[in-house]
Parts: structure tokens; C-alpha cells; sequence
């Protein structure tokens, strides 16, 4: 059985268990169910204490990767420029939308569940921190004074400009300490995503001991609160989608007849198994083929968005954010998802290529903004179905991708020039 079915069987006899719990009224069974708690707390603990320096180590074994940059010339250059514009429409784009699905939903109220223990006095300060908080004190606070602290704190932003800053300084290091310092981090990053794979492997069982006392204290709410969640991020997701199609014919002026007509094969491929890598030959073809892509461009951009190009990270955890707020009873505002915003223009590309490993690195950025980690193993339990979709948008990102950064292209009219359509 695969490790989405897995899960989602997990939370299925969770949820089904837990409001049978609840229906019956049975203090004793209740009493068993808050009892397993702590193995879900434990899972959660699992995943928070890889995060950091899984973090830490990509981003920077992954920025001095890039060092040779000036070799690969400007197409890596406008490669990465492309990634990172999109993602930043994306995050623009998508603050509004999510706002607009979640503000149809009633006040939780009374049926909030309760927060883990330490969760309410963290959202409190968080809260009260983002309604006092300036341009300039949050400006101020991006360098963190001592970075140990920061990172033991949870404080994931003034964590990113120092692990950004210390990369950059690692790349103008002499080649003999900066292979040292690479390998060393290589090797954590190496040791963190074996670890990650352990946590993975024991979801179900975590996910189980989440849901469990979740269902059996508010009973079938829970099924209805976990059911909008993946319609309203599945329609999301569909919607930013099709927005992809204008955005293309705008920057790379690409009919979106001939675009879909591209991206169809390897959206039924992401479909159908949900992994972008497994769509990376139809998009050669697609690319090559359909839209006329020459293939030096194809073949640098399209196995490069594959395996980092993720854009559809600020969605999945603005709505990710949005959904455990509103599940939990926390109030989110406008600095708070701003937080989400711009880690998710750094994070993405780092995030480790395992089930759910998008989910793993929002993990300290939940607790920065008051939400509870345990949220975390809420998202991981209902994303089956969603990943399906959000794979599709990645696929269509990545095609968009290379498109857009082939139109830019000025190495001869001739060669990297779209075709007209016929």
C-alpha cells in the first residue's frame, strides 16, 4: 500500500472512530482516546526537530551549488529570475483568493478545538506582536542578533537572511574551506532527510493519534471542517491553474489554445501520479514539439523546475495557514501571511523530495506566526487528494516556465524564438 493510501485509510477510521466516540458519549472511551494523544504529539516533535537544520543545510549546499552560475552564463540567470517572479505573482495573487474562501466561513467559536499545550500563549504574544509590529521593527528584526538563538526560537525569517548571508559568504570563501563547509552541510542535509523519511514512514500512525482525540471531542465537525479544506484548496489550486494560461500569453505571447493544447499530456501524467519528475519526458516533448522550444533551453530549464520549482508552495501554505487558523480558533493577518509569502520564495526550492516534504518546511514557520505544529500533521493527514491537483499546477509552472524564459532568449532570432502557431 502506497504511503498516500496509507495515511488517508489512517484518517478515514480516525475521524469515523472518533465520532462514533463522540456520538456515544462514553467518558471512558473519550478518556482512551485523549490517551494516544501523546503519540501524535511525539510524531509532530518528530518533524520539528529535523526542520532547522534540514533548512539550514539545503539552503546552502543549494546556493553553492549554484556558485558556477557565471559559467552557466544568462540563461541560468533569467532562469532563476523567471522562477522567482512567478512565485511572487503567485504569493501576490493568491492572499486575496484565500481570503475571499475562508471569509465564508463562520467563527469556530465554541467548537475550536483546544489547543495543544503552550499553543494558546505562543498565539497570544504572535497576535499581539502582529498588530503592534512596524515597518521598522519588522525591518529591524531580519537580522537576527544571535542566529543560535533565532534558530532555537523558531524564528525562520531572520534564520533564512542569515543562512542566505553565511551561503553567499561560503561561495567567496577559497575553494579548499568552501568545499569543506559544502561537504559538512551536504552531508547534515544527507543525515536530516533519512530522518524525515523515518517521520514519514510512521504517519499514519501519528496522523492517527492527531485525529483520533480531535473526533471523538468535536465529533463529525471535524469531517466537515477537513472536507472544505480540501475542496476550498483543490479549487484553489484548479483556479490558479488556468491563471497560468494568460500569464503566458501575455510574457511569452503564447496563444493559450496552443499552450493547453502543450500542457495537457503531462497534466494527465501528474494526474495520474502525482509526482513532477515522472512528468519531465512529456514536457520535453510538450516543450520541444508543440511549442517550438529549442532544446539547449528545454534541456537546462525543464530538469531544473522539476526538482525545485515548486509554485505552488505559497498557495498550499497560505491556505494550509488559513485552514489550521480557522480549525484552531487563531486569527491570521495581513503580516502573519506575509511571513508565509516571502519564506515560501526561499523555501520552495529547498523543499526535500519526499511525500509531504513541502508540508515539513512549513513547520517553523507555523510556530512563528502562532499557530500550533500540530496543525502541521493535519495537512499532511488530508493531502492526498489535494497533492493530485497541486502537481498538476506544479507541471503547468514548470512548462509556463520555460516557455517564458525561452522568449527572453536573444541568442538569434532563429533559434529561440517561439513558432508561430500553425
Amino acid at each position: 500500500m502506497k504511503e498516500p493510501t496509507r495515511v488517508l485509510v489512517a484518517v478515514i477510521v480516525a475521524i469515523a472512530a472518533g465520532t462514533a466516540i463522540a456520538f456515544s458519549g462514553n467518558a471512558s472511551l473519550v478518556y482512551a482516546a485523549d490517551a494516544i494523544a501523546p503519540i501524535g504529539t511525539l510524531w509532530v516533535n518528530g518533524i520539528r526537530m529535523t526542520v532547522i537544520p534540514l533548512v539550514v543545510s539545503l539552503l546552502i549546499t543549494g546556493i553553492a551549488s549554484a556558485a558556477d552560475m557565471r559559467s552557466i552564463g544568462r540563461l541560468g540567470g533569467r532562469t532563476l529570475l523567471v522562477f522567482l517572479v512567478l512565485l511572487g505573482g503567485m504569493a501576490i495573487a493568491v492572499m486575496p483568493l484565500s481570503w475571499v474562501l475562508f471569509g465564508f466561513l463562520p467563527n469556530r467559536g465554541s467548537a475550536a478545538p483546544p489547543l495543544p499545550a503552550g499553543a494558546a500563549e505562543i498565539a497570544g504574544e504572535v497576535t499581539a506582536g502582529a498588530k503592534a509590529q512596524t515597518f521598522a521593527s519588522w525591518l529591524s528584526s531580519l537580522l537576527p542578533a544571535n542566529p543560535i538563538a533565532a534558530a532555537a526560537n523558531g524564528a525562520i525569517m531572520p534564520l533564512i537572511v542569515f543562512t542566505l548571508l553565511l551561503a553567499l559568504a561560503i561561495v567567496r570563501s577559497p575553494v579548499p574551506a568552501r568545499a569543506t563547509l559544502v561537504g559538512f552541510f551536504q552531508a547534515v542535509a544527507d543525515a536530516m532527510l533519512t530522518l524525515v523519511r523515518w517521520v514519514i514512514l510512521a504517519a499514519p500512525i501519528g496522523v492517527f493519534a492527531l485525529l483520533l482525540p480531535l473526533s471523538a471531542h468535536a465529533g463529525a465537525s471535524v469531517a466537515g471542517a477537513i472536507g472544505f479544506y480540501i475542496a476550498a484548496y483543490s479549487i484553489s489550486l484548479l483556479i490558479v491553474t488556468m491563471l497560468l494560461y494568460p500569464m503566458v500569453a501575455l510574457a511569452a505571447r503564447v496563444p493559450m489554445r496552443r499552450f493547453a493544447r502543450a500542457a495537457l499530456p503531462p497534466q494527465m501524467i501528474a494526474f495520474s501520479s502525482s509526482s513532477s519528475l515522472a512528468t519531465l519526458p512529456a514536457l520535453v516533448e510538450a516543450a520541444e514539439r508543440e511549442l517550438a522550444i529549442p532544446p539547449r533551453i528545454v534541456g537546462f530549464v525543464l530538469p531544473l523546475a522539476v526538482t525545485t520549482f515548486k509554485i505552488s508552495a505559497p498557495l498550499s501554505w497560505t491556505v494550509g495557514a488559513l485552514f489550521v487558523g480557522w480549525f484552531y480558533g487563531i486569527p491570521l493577518h495581513t503580516a502573519q501571511l506575509a511571513t508565509i509569502a516571502f519564506a515560501a520564495l526561499f523555501l520552495s526550492f529547498i523543499g526535500p523530495g519526499i511525500p509531504r516534504g513541502a508540508f515539513i518546511m512549513l513547520t517553523p514557520l507555523f510556530v512563528t506566526i502562532g499557530l500550533p505544529a500540530e496543525g502541521i500533521g493535519l495537512l499532511i493527514a488530508v493531502d492526498a487528494i489535494p497533492d493530485l491537483f497541486s502537481t498538476v499546477l506544479n507541471v503547468t509552472g514548470d512548462l509556463a516556465a520555460v516557455t517564458i524564459v525561452a522568449k527572453g532568449d536573444t541568442k538569434g532570432a532563429t533559434d529561440c524564438s517561439i513558432a508561430p502557431e500553425a
